[in-house]
């Protein structure tokens, strides 16, 4: 049992921050948040000594998994020098920081604007869509999230921003998901004519092609189910953007930097659009930075045009060198290859879950990036609770969750879906026992089925 002091602490510190700080997307009474004292690997340890198993890398952003000391040490040796000059100055982080993600980003997208998280990478993305075609609509998918900031909200179709409805940005459009497990066109995606993306292109026509600047989408599916794209829908939306000349963009918040197997998601599908936001794993969460890459004809264009954003923030030297050794340790760790092999292992090992736990309907997975979706029913697909389910609303799910974290896991829950997204360099004997955590937790949501 912990001493009674350190329960003390414990409490304390608890109480401190829900006494004097506000916690996002909750009620502020009846929290009960874990008191993280440290972490290493993928794990987190709680000041009573518990030890959680983190199967979603904090806000799938830790991919180098938590206190690394290489990443300590270049912070620290950047702040010995200079720890902040305005983004009118530079630093040869800055420099170094730019030129590897030239290297990293496909095709010709050679220029990064370096922001402070993703919601401000998405925020410019759009910005500079508008100013660069001189249009103003964008196209972006419902069953998406593209941060918490007002445009990025506004973008997003993630039913969060449906309490400031009335503040959003205007000229989005929202277009149906390539939800394949449940078309909304109710075809097999093996015979269907990709409606989901003739969709897009009829809904552009409505809105006259001459008025949309981007379309946004994520590389790769994330919060809202891990969607899995069919095989040639980032081509065929590719396609239709040239087609009408509009931006494509691809929010690689979350999927980007090796998440996926690939350094992006659209990396998976050969693809190369105008722009990548991106942010989280770029500092693996370390310190928060991101950045928008873009291609070398939007860049020539404010040559000559003034760039009409900026940030205070903007390629602060302390995240940039953070960044830097962020993306070292994936080369020198191997990880791009690990997540490959990782993901391949736990899609075997979730198919044989799913031979014992009935309330599974499907699993969606790219690297680790992936997720299980609860059924009432296999046949019907009835989901276990309903979409955008209100509090009364998630009670067996909130029973599942609270079982994962009674057994000593940390993971993101929402409706009915559990997302398994450990860090990047976990290995099979932790990914064997993040699955056995998330095994008998499922046994509550199989009793449930009746």
């Amino acid at each position: 049992m912990p001493h009674s002091s350190v329960l003390s602490e414990t409490k304390e510190i608890v109480q401190d921050s829900l006494d004097y700080t506000l916690f996002s997307w909750s009620k502020q009474k009846g929290l009960n948040p874990i008191a993280v004292k440290y972490g290493e690997g993928v794990y987190l340890y709680d000041y009573d000594g518990k030890k959680y198993i983190d199967f979603s890398s904090g806000l799938m952003n830790v991919n180098i998994g938590h206190g690394d000391q290489r990443v300590t040490e270049a912070v620290a040796k950047q702040m010995q020098e200079v720890s902040y000059v305005t983004p009118a100055c530079v630093t040869k982080v800055r420099g170094d920081l730019g030129k590897k993600l030239a290297e990293l980003a496909p095709g010709n997208l050679t220029k990064s604007l370096f922001t402070t998280g993703g919601a401000e990478a998405i925020e410019n993305a759009i910005k500079i869509a508008r100013l660069y075609t001189g249009r103003h609509k964008i196209i972006a998918r419902y069953r998406a999230y593209h941060g918490a900031s007002g445009t990025a909200m506004s973008a997003g179709g993630d039913p969060r921003k449906l309490h400031t409805d009335a503040q959003q940005m205007p000229n989005v459009v929202h277009v149906e998901d390539p939800y394949c497990y449940r078309c909304p066109w109710g075809q097999e995606i093996n015979s269907c004519r990709r409606e989901c993306v003739s969709h897009v292109e009829r809904v552009i026509q409505f809105e006259g092609p001459e008025n949309v600047a981007a379309i946004i989408m994520e590389g790769v599916s994330g919060s809202s189910g891990c969607l899995t794209y069919p095989p040639d829908y980032w081509q065929k939306i590719r396609a239709i953007c040239d087609k009408y000349g509009i931006l494509l963009i691809a929010d690689e918040v979350m999927s980007g930097f090796a998440r996926t197997g690939e350094w992006f998601g659209v990396d998976n599908y050969g693809v190369v659009p105008d722009m990548i936001a991106t942010a989280k794993g770029i500092t693996s969460g370390y310190l928060p930075m991101g950045a928008l890459i873009v291609n070398e004809k939007i860049a020539a264009y404010f040559d000559d045009n003034v760039l009409w954003t900026g940030l205070t923030y903007s390629a602060h030297p302390v995240c940039c060198a953070a960044g830097l050794a962020v993306l070292d340790i994936y080369e020198q760790d191997g990880m791009l290859e690990n997540v490959r092999e990782m993901g391949a292992y736990v899609e075997q090992q979730v198919e044989q879950l799913a031979l014992k736990h009935p309330s599974i309907g499907d699993f969606r997975n790219t690297g680790l990036l992936g997720c299980i979706e609860l059924v009432k029913n296999r046949n019907t697909k009835e989901p276990l609770v309903p979409f955008n389910a209100k509090p009364h609303e998630m009670g067996v799910m909130n029973k599942v969750a609270a079982k994962i974290r009674e057994l000593g896991m940390y993971t993101f829950v929402r409706w009915n879906y559990i997302f398994i997204a450990p860090p990047l360099c976990i290995n099979k004997a932790e990914m064997d026992e993040g699955l056995a955590i998330i095994s008998e937790a499922l046994l509550i949501a199989d009793e449930s089925l009746g």
